[in-house]
């Protein structure tokens, strides 16, 4: 019996890079935006993902040409989820809708020209892609600051296995001549991506059962997070007996590399080890294998390939969305009119303030429109600080920062986070709720009052503006909207209540004024 080798006409060709061109098109913006992340140390394995998930598919060379692609409407229908995925991040400004909607539309087109039974033979290579595309901002600042406390904590568990007194606050260790402050940088994200990454493709490259595929993959996670503990710890160590240049510059960069080499080896001998157990144990190099494309039979009958339907459709759609991509950029976004924070009064009611300015590497960072920051006291001669942020437009890669992300900085930890409704105070109509967080560093003790006031809404959820910031982009083609956060010291031995009672004074008195420079 004659086996069928397919091959792909010229026309095919043609057709299916018109696709993959009109589809770089349309997604140009998010693509950009997200190989630009490619130059941080955290997503700087993007580069090399392509190329080995490619390398995978040709690896299925031969096992693809062998098999007759046909019609998958379901991809065809994943296709258009994609196309639809781009409208919302283009009008919901939001990049990594715009990202994870490419990889939706470039698989859904993948399956829609192959059918299922091709497409499976190179799903996970496929998978590989997921790896490239960012966090969410809000999503990385949570993680970071959640690692950057639980690295500090096992960092200072190894600092004391040496015996030294060492003191930790929040996420700053405290060695008493010196303190290191476990930063952003020494969260342990710029190892556990790159990690994660190889260790899906050492999963797939692993021959053995799913469930030790599936150890592999997730043992990433905690062999990153105890690695850079244990970085963290000898870089204490190293500071006790050497002094603090230890904690800085070339050395401190070069144990981040070793550290990396460390996980990769762990994960390694676990492999080894894995590969033990069992009852039909099989050697190491059996099971963690390269395999080289299989080889087509030379009696083989050759075949073109016939273009689907759903080629020829997916080029029309594209070619649609590809007119409608230059379009929406052109959309007249409403800027609306509103007072500029410098005119803001320093007097209201019995509260005078003193402003105050922003550092330009702050400034740089959160890329807002217009601010104000200020220190007001009342008849108490208590402090509020005051903090508007404002955007006259949110779009893609600006927003307003969640406080819940950048409070815990510093040493500074969340103690309490709750929600709580001010009586008496309304804002566009409805009464004000915020987010009350108190936050303590050692045995000092602030509370917190915030809330995203937009386009005539007080929202408290981060998941929420970003729907709104879609919704009313798409109605009222505006995405204006501030960021308000309270913040007074809770005094030693007073109750909590009494700083609550203070900050709903100031915010009763306040909130009639940012009427004229928020607006609804």
């Amino acid at each position: 019996m004659s086996t069928f080798v397919w091959k792909f006409g010229l026309t095919f060709i043609l057709l299916l890079t018109v696709a993959i061109g009109l589809m770089a098109i349309v997604f140009f913006d998010g693509l950009y935006h997200m190989i630009g992340y490619w130059e941080r140390d955290e997503y700087s394995h993007g580069y090399l993902l392509p190329l080995v998930a490619g390398y995978f598919v040709w690896q299925k060379k031969n096992e693809l040409a062998q098999i007759q692609f046909s019609t998958s409407w379901l991809g065809v229908a994943l296709f258009c989820l994609g196309l639809v995925g781009f409208l919302a991040g283009e009008l919901s400004t939001l990049f990594t809708v715009i990202q994870y909607a490419f990889l939706l539309a470039l698989g859904g087109l993948l399956l829609a020209i192959m059918g299922w039974p091709a497409f499976k033979i190179i799903l996970v290579p496929f998978f590989i892609l997921f790896f490239t595309v960012p966090l969410p901002n809000f999503l990385y600042n949570n993680l970071s600051a959640f690692l950057q406390l639980i690295s500090s904590e096992l960092g200072v568990w190894v600092i004391r296995l040496f015996g030294i007194s060492v003191y930790l606050e929040g996420n700053v260790i405290d060695l008493g001549d010196y303190k290191l402050q476990v930063v952003e940088a020494c969260s342990g994200l710029r190892y556990l991506f790159p990690l994660m990454s190889l260790g899906f493709i050492a999963a797939y490259l692993y021959k053995d059962k799913f469930w030790k595929k599936a150890v592999v993959f997730l043992s990433t996670i905690p062999i990153t997070v105890f690695m850079n503990s244990f970085r963290i710890g000898v870089i204490g160590v190293m500071v006790e007996y050497w002094g603090q240049e230890m904690a800085e510059g070339f050395l401190h960069d070069f144990e981040g590399w070793v550290v990396f080499m460390a996980c990769t080896a762990v994960l390694v001998l676990e492999m080894w080890l894995l590969s033990k157990i069992g009852r039909n144990s099989v050697p190491f190099s059996e099971v963690f294998v390269l395999d080289a494309p299989v080889t087509i039979p030379e009696a083989s009958e050759v075949k073109a390939r016939s273009i689907p339907v759903s080629l020829h459709l997916s080029v029309m759609l594209l070619v649609v969305c590809a007119i409608a991509s230059q379009a929406l950029p052109n959309r007249t976004e409403v800027i609306p009119e509103r007072n500029v924070f410098n005119t803001f009064p320093m007097e209201i009611g019995e509260w005078k303030g003193k402003r105050d300015i922003m550092e330009s590497i702050y400034l740089d960072a959160l890329k807002l429109s217009d601010y104000i920051i200020a220190d007001y006291a009342g008849k108490e001669n208590r402090p509020v600080n005051f903090y508007v942020a404002y955007y006259d437009s949110q779009r893609k890669g600006v927003s307003a920062h969640s406080p819940k992300s950048c409070l815990p900085g510093g040493g500074w930890q969340i103690a309490e986070f709750d929600q709580k409704t001010i009586d008496g105070v309304f804002v566009a109509g409805k009464q004000l709720r915020v987010n009350r967080t108190l936050i303590q560093l050692g045995d000092v003790k602030q509370l917190v009052y915030y809330w995203f006031q937009q386009r005539g809404r007080v929202v408290t959820n981060e998941y929420l503006v970003k729907w709104f910031l879609f919704w009313d982009a798409l109605t009222r083609q505006r995405t204006d909207g501030a960021l308000i956060r309270l913040t007074a010291l809770v005094r030693p031995g007073q109750e909590v209540a009494e700083t609550d009672r203070l900050l709903q004074e100031f915010v009763g008195d306040v909130s009639s004024e940012l009427d004229r420079f928020i607006p609804e």
